[in-house]
């Protein structure tokens, strides 16, 4: 019995210990040389699957046993191996100063920043802008070199302009980069009727990081698609291993307006008036009030959003589940964009890990409300000494412009606020983006690995307008109901191969990549306008397009010194006939990494040395059209209609078509050098490329009724691009406390039309376009050999000896003594010869500051608000009023002087795009679980420009009344536990 007692006892102790030496083991994560958290970092029992990932302020915690060995890594740094024999370890890991080994996410495939050969930008999340951020472009305005974001305007929703080395790969087919997200590449184009923007309905939150490839060896892997340049967007999914995670981001933000149209206001109306010469048409009309009409459309536009993010890993499972909500007014009343949006990203790891499924599923919901636009332009023209209100309950009450049987006069300027009032427009999307990965390491085959990729991208738009037939500008047809709205759906099937060898006898690594490609894509427009009065009318439109490509690349390595990249693109395309359908795109690059040889191994100051030298061929098949090369019947215009009866029937027209249409094709030389000194610590690159596109598509005038048209889409042109690129970075500061880095880039860019026409025809002048407003189909901008796109074209204004303008006196340029059409010169274009950006992060002990600023010189904008209204005949028209810009009481111009280079101004800005300052508050917070930072952020915080409009960015160089860019302050908190 005391045996049996005895072993009893043993047992009872022997587990007692083994439940005593498994224990919680916690501590803090930091850098060594700064002394800061590490929030992020991985922390693994060797040997097992169990981990844990550090939270907001570096804590830690993870099971482990006596004796476990403890296995501490994070990007960046050298992994760090502690055994465990007390239950608090705190750790300090030291930088890796070869950081090169960072992986960045190319064309099918990965890289490291060591081993890559084109030029190739990574901006990662904790270099993003902050502040009210509703698209995702804005996260990276600034941010690298040769990259242009044109934030959107004031309206919400409203989708941003990117360019990447210029954009200007084309005259007349898309030049917007690629985007693809987590591999699926994405319809970039905006939906329905206003614009909305397909991007905005990516919740930026959700974002990881972007890859941009300029130069063809890293973009001809995407073919026709690539011309324009490729960005790569990674969303954030979640960590093997890792302990259940929430984490909570909120904002509030409040925006204003910065500048506004400079007109009269009403005491100089009334003075300008006083003085015109139709005095007596115009004072009789005076009304008593004294209206700034600017007030009366705008707003302080609130905004707020809100995400909470659910995070885990357990065993060979990991998933991020994350919702959020946002709502912003617009600046001018009745603009309002809401998103509710929803992602999960899960990955399953199979049979030891050999085969991997990822799925990424996001979708979102925006609703807008759109103002009406007219409303910005009659807030400029509107009599500011009317009152809003007339004192009846006609027109809403409004007061308007009447002629004297108490009707609406139809050409007047509309009452803004009436206009905003009294008009319902709004539009919601619906949008599902996401794919399956299975990616298999053959366990036949070291170093092969399948992978299988299924997308879809699908973009719903409905929308409707109710205009009431109490508004004046619904009387006429006595109120009008419509509704408007597309479909954009895509889907997206990859197979590919890939082989990766190191050859150690030889010094050498090889990876060879070879796959296919199918993507097909559909879309519908439609639209329809009920009156109350008249015929109501009806447009419906689908197409559809398919794009198939074999995909091969190789990739070499000679002892990590020499590198080389070779890959090859075959594209087919429905856009075009049978013996065009086909393209093939070449690409290759060289690199050498000069600090890897002997003479630089043991340096202390050149940490990173690497030369690269690219080739590549692209092409552009987003020509606007599907079915190009066919004769085809489309729906005619709203004023093409036959009448049967009572009713109005739309007409079914047919189409102009080339059948020899084909790709836009590009050729692109990059020469680049990489650059580290000093650990890194101080980094960057320079870069030249130069760009020749061929086949350029342009319309171009036929003789009329020849091919069932008088204007033909089709390959006539040669365009050249050519630029350098400046990037640095430096960790000035690096102190346990103090650290501050700053990032600067620059960019000069130039572009040349070197041909327009099939033959050579001294008499062609060029292709007009820019058409503005003041007359009938004016145009100021111009596509001519041997200068930029969009140059403008304009006469050279004279001035008397007070440097005041001459009204109607231009210089006589080619001298034969009368001024006409001969006599317009091309001056300047839209587009910036340089670009700058300069980025700042500093943080002392639980402070951080950062800012982001931008410059732009050599970009020109045409002030067609001055232009056009900024005279004296523009005071009274119809038997009405109408206000006009104060560049009259500079000019005093009796009438508008559309072509004079007067109003093209020099648009050259720097621009303080954001400012943060935050706080952690982990010293407060006892809870190592719980962490907390809070963040004031400002942005558009100032803008120098000597650009007298609304705002020097204009998207093509032409300001006519627009939307402006709202400065907002926004305070923000997130917290994690």
């Amino acid at each position: 019995m005391r045996t049996k007692q005895k072993l009893l006892m043993c047992f009872i102790t022997i587990v007692s210990l083994g439940i005593n030496a498994q224990s919680t083991i916690s501590g803090i994560i930091t850098e060594k040389s700064t002394g800061s958290a590490i929030p992020g970092a991985n922390v693994i029992v060797r040997g097992t699957t169990t981990g844990a990932v550090s939270d907001f302020n570096g804590v830690y915690t993870i099971p482990a046993n006596t004796g476990d060995v403890l296995v501490f890594s994070y990007l960046g740094f050298k992994d760090a191996e502690i055994v465990v024999n007390t239950t608090t370890i705190d750790v300090a890991l030291e930088e890796d100063a070869d950081t090169l080994d960072e992986v960045v996410v190319i064309g099918y495939g990965t890289t490291t920043v060591k081993d890559a050969t084109g030029a190739i930008e990574k901006v990662d999340a904790k270099d993003f802008n902050q502040g009210a951020i509703s698209s995702p472009e804005q996260l990276i305005t600034g941010k690298t070199a040769g990259v242009n974001v044109i934030p959107p305007g004031g309206q919400p929703g409203q989708a941003g302009t990117i360019s990447i080395r210029g954009g200007n790969s084309s005259l007349s087919a898309n030049n917007s980069p690629l985007v693809v997200i987590d591999g699926v590449p994405i319809d970039q184009g905006t939906t329905g009727g206003n614009g909305v923007a397909a991007l905005n309905a990516i919740n930026p939150n959700d974002i990881e990081s972007f890859v941009v490839l300029k130069d063809a060896s890293s973009t001809a892997i995407y073919g026709s698609r690539a011309s324009a340049g490729v960005i790569l967007i990674t969303t954030k999914s979640g960590s093997l291993s890792a302990p259940f995670k929430v984490q909570v981001n909120t904002t509030g933000s409040i925006g204003m307006v910065q500048r506004r149209t400079d007109v009269l206001n009403a005491d100089e109306y009334r003075q300008v008036a006083t003085n015109s010469q139709n005095a007596g048409l115009i004072l009789p009309l005076l009304g008593n009030s004294n209206t700034d009409w600017q007030d009366e459309i705008f707003q302080e536009a609130i905004g707020t959003d809100t995400n909470i993010t659910l995070t885990q890993g357990f065993g060979s499972t990991s998933y991020r589940v994350s919702a959020g909500y946002t709502t912003q007014d617009g600046l001018v009343k009745t603009s309002r964009f809401e998103r509710s949006s929803a992602a999960i990203s899960l990955r399953q790891n199979l049979f030891d890990r050999s085969l991997s499924i990822d799925l990424n599923i996001r979708g979102a919901l925006t609703q807008d409300d759109f103002a009406n636009g007219g409303a910005l332009g009659a807030a400029a023209q509107f009599d500011p000494t009317q009152s809003v209100f007339s004192g009846s309950d006609q027109f809403g009450g409004y007061w308007e412009w009447l002629q004297s049987n108490g009707n609406p006069e139809p050409l007047a300027p509309r009452n803004p606020v009436g206009l905003l009032q009294q008009l319902t427009n709004t539009a919601e999307t619906e949008r599902a983006l996401g794919n399956i990965k299975l990616d298999y390491n053959a366990p036949f085959l070291e170093g092969l690995n399948a992978n299988i990729n299924l997308g879809f991208d699908y973009n719903e738009v409905s929308g409707e307008t109710n205009v009431p037939a109490t508004s004046a500008s619904g009387f006429l047809a006595q109120g009008t109901i419509g509704d408007y709205g597309s479909i954009r759906r895509s889907t997206l099937a990859d197979l590919f191969l890939n082989y990766k060898k190191d050859i150690e006898s030889i010094k050498s690594a090889i990876e060879l990549t070879a796959g296919h490609t199918f993507q097909k894509f559909y879309r519908k427009n439609y639209n329809s306008t009920t009156p109350t009065v008249g015929a109501p009318t009806e447009n419906s439109f689908a197409t559809q397009n398919a794009l198939e490509s074999y995909v091969t690349r190789l990739r070499y390595s000679y002892d990590s010194r020499y590198l080389l990249t070779l890959s090859y693109r075959s594209d087919g395309s429905s856009r075009f006939s049978e013996e065009n359908r086909w393209g093939n795109f070449f690409a290759a690059a060289l690199a050498w990494n000069i600090a890897e040889e002997g003479f630089l191994q043991n340096s202390e100051t050149i940490s990173n040395l690497k030369l690269r030298l690219g080739y590549g061929q692209t092409g552009q098949q987003e020509i606007g059209v599907d079915f190009g090369y066919l004769p085809v019947y489309v729906n005619g215009a709203d004023n093409q209609q036959y009448q049967l009866g009572n009713t109005f029937y739309n007409t079914v027209r047919p189409q102009g078509y080339d059948e020899n249409i084909k790709w836009e094709e590009s050729e692109t030389y990059n020469i680049g050098l990489d650059y580290g000194f000093l650990d890194n610590r101080i980094s960057g690159s320079i870069e030249y490329f130069t760009r020749e596109t061929s086949d350029v598509l342009n319309l171009i005038p036929i003789p009329s009724g020849t091919n069932l048209t008088n204007q033909l889409t089709t390959n006539i042109g040669d365009l050249e691009n050519s630029g350098f690129e400046f990037t640095i970075a430096s960790d000035i500061i690096r102190k346990r406390n103090f650290n501050w880095n700053v990032a600067f880039n620059a960019s000069y860019l130039t572009n040349e039309i070197v041909k327009l026409n099939i033959v050579d025809d001294p008499s062609f002048i060029g292709v007009p376009t820019g058409f503005i407003s003041g007359g009938i189909g004016n145009t100021v901008q111009i596509h001519r050999v041997g200068s930029p796109q969009r140059s403008f074209l304009l006469y050279k204004q004279v001035y008397d000896a007070g440097g005041r303008p001459v009204e109607g006196v231009y210089e006589d340029i080619n001298g034969d003594g009368i001024v006409d059409t001969g006599d317009l010169y091309i001056s300047e274009n839209p587009a910036a010869d340089y670009l700058f950006g300069l980025s700042s992060s500093a943080n002392y002990k639980n402070w951080d500051l950062n800012f982001t600023m931008r410059a732009s010189i050599g970009n020109y904008v045409y002030n067609n608000v001055a232009s056009s209204t900024g005279n004296e005949f523009g005071l009274h028209s119809l038997g009405t009023n109408r206000n006009v810009h104060a560049s009259i009481l500079e000019t005093g111009f009796k009438n508008n002087q559309l072509l004079s280079d007067y109003y093209l101004e020099d648009a050259s800005f720097l621009k303080m795009d954001n400012i943060t300052l935050g706080y952690n508050f982990k010293d407060l917070i006892n809870d190592d679980k719980i962490g907390l930072r809070m963040q004031l952020t400002v942005q558009n915080v100032f803008t120098i420009t000597g650009y007298d409009g609304i705002d020097p960015e204009i998207p093509g160089g032409i300001d006519n009344n627009f939307f402006p860019r709202p400065r907002n302050i926004v305070f923000g908190a997130n917290m994690n536990f």
